[in-house]
């Protein structure tokens, strides 16, 4: 499996493989920039389809952590991990502390957290094994609420320049994906008064998002082409891409999924056709900066870690309206700005 020349690859510090055959761990740690300081971000357990899969959404993500700490100002780098599995059979205590044993090897270049299919328990039995962990319970705990809060500020920030207001009432939003943070997000547009239109391969989710904030349920492919002003993609990456672009009759796009887009040239479509993109790795940055509150010498304060991602509002609306200015696409000019703090060695 080649690394340096891999499409995905982007001068990442360290990918390490890891396997452990008496508990079945397979793992994949990406370090893509320590420039800004330790490099955090999640693990994410999923049955990947094949290896290449598996390198090509860990050098991904790791990358994204890496534009999305130091667009929240953080003093972080940029990691990821994926651990190669399906999640209902291979989970267990000694799987997870093989795991934290393979991140402590890296001696705090590398600090993990919860990601898809990773709970707080997960993550307290790796930390039985290393210190480089964050999102703990007792501590700043599980990162969803903060993700769905900074998500739900920036769909709002969105509205605002597109629509010359920030309310969401009367508004409807299509979501795809109601996982942890895909669920918090629907509360927090159902108590402003937006119409919801809901799809995920969990029936169960759907049904409590039908009973609970009276949600319209769509099939998994139909979520592209409804009738929505706003399209909030919360599942995996890629799903926007040639198919699914053309189908959009929303006229903003955000939404907390990770690597929305499935190659750079889509955040271009997307502006060619008068759809506002809110960059992915700055709308749902609320989730890590609560694990950053949690890594502070002086200590977790949930008041503190609340403010700072409300900010999300305001740095989405620079992006926005340097991207008018400039004639550029959001999803440019949120690299373009990551890149200067990045170069500069110190966040904003």
């Amino acid at each position: 499996m080649a690394v340096f020349n891999h499409p995905e690859f982007d001068q990442h510090e360290q990918v390490v493989f890891c396997s452990d055959a008496e508990t079945g761990l397979k793992a994949i740690i990406a370090v893509h920039s320590t420039r800004l300081g330790p490099a955090v971000g999640g693990c994410r357990l999923w049955d990947y389809v094949t290896d290449e899969d598996a390198l090509v959404d860990v050098l991904r993500l790791s990358r994204g952590m890496t534009y999305k700490n130091a667009m929240a100002g953080l003093p972080l780098g940029g990691g990821k991990s994926v651990i190669i599995g399906n999640a209902k059979t291979i989970k267990s205590e000694a799987l997870f502390r093989a795991f934290g044993r393979m991140v402590h090897r890296l001696s705090g270049s590398y600090y993990s957290a919860e990601d898809v299919n990773i709970t707080t328990h997960d993550i307290m039995q790796v930390n039985q094994e290393t210190p480089f962990v964050a999102g703990l319970e007792g501590k700043s705990g599980n990162p969803g609420p903060f993700t769905a809060l900074g998500t739900y500020q920036g769909i709002k920030a969105a509205a605002q320049h597109k629509f010359g207001s920030a309310d969401l009432s009367g508004k409807t939003v299509a979501i795809q994906g109601l996982g942890s943070v895909g669920f918090y997000l629907c509360e927090h547009l159902h108590k402003e008064g937006a119409k919801l239109i809901v799809t995920d391969i969990n029936q169960d989710a759907v049904n409590r998002a039908v009973t609970q904030f009276g949600a319209t349920a769509v099939g998994l492919d139909a979520i592209y082409a409804a009738d929505a002003d706003i399209y909030a993609p919360c599942a995996l990456g890629a799903t926007l891409n040639d198919e699914t672009i053309p189908q959009l009759k929303a006229k903003i796009v955000a939404g907390c999924a990770n690597n929305q887009l499935k190659r750079p040239e889509h955040g271009d479509m997307l502006r060619a056709r008068g759809i506002l993109y809110a960059p992915d790795y700055v709308i749902n940055a609320g989730g890590i900066i609560n694990v950053a509150f949690e890594m502070r010498p002086q200590g977790y304060s949930a008041e503190e870690s609340t403010a700072k991602v409300m900010q999300i509002f305001d740095t989405l609306l620079t992006i926005f309206n340097r991207a008018d200015s400039q004639q550029l696409s959001t999803s440019v000019i949120a690299d373009i700005m990551a890149q200067e703090i990045i170069a500069k060695g110190k966040t904003a």
